[in-house]
């Protein structure tokens, strides 16, 4: 249970932190979509562990293999399977985590749910899930594509500096280009600083990612329960760390009044277009053909390396020194997970307008 996600293009993930390696089966796929490692490759990378000095030292290359549902370089309509192993595992670092709770971990909570739990790594609770959903993503992407659909998503702040707002999307250049992944060098630069001083003190930082949808049509989404918003939003807090959530206008546009908040409809070269977009590209569950915006909130990483007060499996109160291998900030590596979610819940609901609205539009 939970370990699958979408609906006609859907994905089941599968694997550890530190078992034998992750992977994923996609389910829904169209045939014919040119498709090899090399298209998946470049999104595990910019996910990968090690990647700088303020990230975790893990050391995995995220090397992908096609398992199945692709021959001759194309897609054949059937699942597609792909893992990633683990290379560079290092279970002894959680010898201590086997009998104490780590402080914010799902360690005590899945204990309880199941009886069981792996203790190495945090097992399917770690962040290493998350490259099922990033080699996912890539394929989603590479669909989106094919329809100019394009997705812009940044670090806007860790802990308590922030990236000025930015008329337009940056491109994945600018984003690239800082270890912080925040388009904004000055801003970049200071946020990196912080990270390294936490990091140096044993502590970590949170902050927010923005994600900017541009060209997307008019319609994708449905009322009520399946509103675009709403996938949304459980496929960013399905993700670990995440604590927050709003599309648009969010929590600051609950303090304005209707008639400040109101997007205004004019007619702009024969198409109607708004004159602002508080409601993030979004109204009534379904896309208005503005720029699809949101944030996403994620918390400090809940491995710190100080000693902390929790308790035993046994219910006795102890002392626990997080050790392992652990991103100070989360932020910079989530940015493509944040995407590839983004890109699997579109692709879904460009599917599921296409079977409902498409299929029987001649009637």
């Amino acid at each position: 249970m939970g370990n699958s996600f979408g609906t006609l293009f859907r994905i089941s993930s599968w694997g550890e932190s530190h078992g034998g390696g992750i992977g994923v089966v996609i389910d829904g796929c169209p045939p014919l979509l040119p498709l090899t490692e090399g298209d998946i490759q470049p999104f595990l990378d910019r996910r990968r562990p090690g990647q700088s000095k303020i990230t975790t030292p893990r050391d995995e290359e995220d090397r992908v293999e096609i398992l199945s549902g692709i021959f001759e370089g194309k897609t054949l309509g059937t699942p597609i399977a792909m893992l990633v192993r683990n290379r560079d595992a290092r279970p002894q670092a959680y010898n201590e985590m086997k009998e104490k709770f780590r402080p914010s971990h799902a360690d005590f909570t899945y204990q309880s749910k199941f009886g069981i739990r792996n203790h190495e790594g945090g097992g399917r609770s770690s962040a290493r899930e998350t490259i099922a959903r990033v080699a996912a993503g890539a394929i989603a992407q590479k669909l989106l594509s094919s329809k100019e659909i394009s997705i812009s998503t940044y670090v806007e702040r860790i802990h308590d500096i922030q990236c000025p707002d930015l008329k337009n999307p940056p491109a994945l250049k600018e984003v690239e280009a800082s270890r912080t992944r925040c388009p904004h060098p000055e801003t970049a630069k200071a946020m990196e600083d912080r990270v390294l001083e936490m990091k140096k003190s044993g502590d970590s930082v949170g902050g927010s990612i923005i994600c900017r949808v541009s060209n997307l049509p008019i319609g994708l989404g449905a009322p009520v329960f399946d509103r675009i918003e709403a996938d949304l939003s459980k496929a960013m807090l399905s993700l670990p760390a995440t604590k927050g959530f709003e599309v648009g206008s969010g929590f600051n546009g609950t303090w304005l009044k209707g008639s400040e908040h109101n997007d205004l409809f004019e007619n702009r070269a024969g198409s109607v277009r708004t004159q602002t977009n508080n409601s993030g590209g979004v109204q009534g569950g379904i896309t208005n053909g503005e720029e699809l915006f949101f944030r996403v909130a994620f918390k400090p990483t809940a491995t710190v390396l100080q000693i902390q007060k929790t308790v035993d499996q046994k219910g006795n109160e102890t002392e626990l020194m997080g050790r392992g291998r652990h991103d100070p900030c989360v932020l910079p590596r989530a940015v493509p997970i944040v995407e590839a979610m983004t890109a699997l819940v579109l692709i879904d609901h460009q599917m599921l307008h296409a079977a409902q609205c498409d299929t029987f539009s001649e009637l």
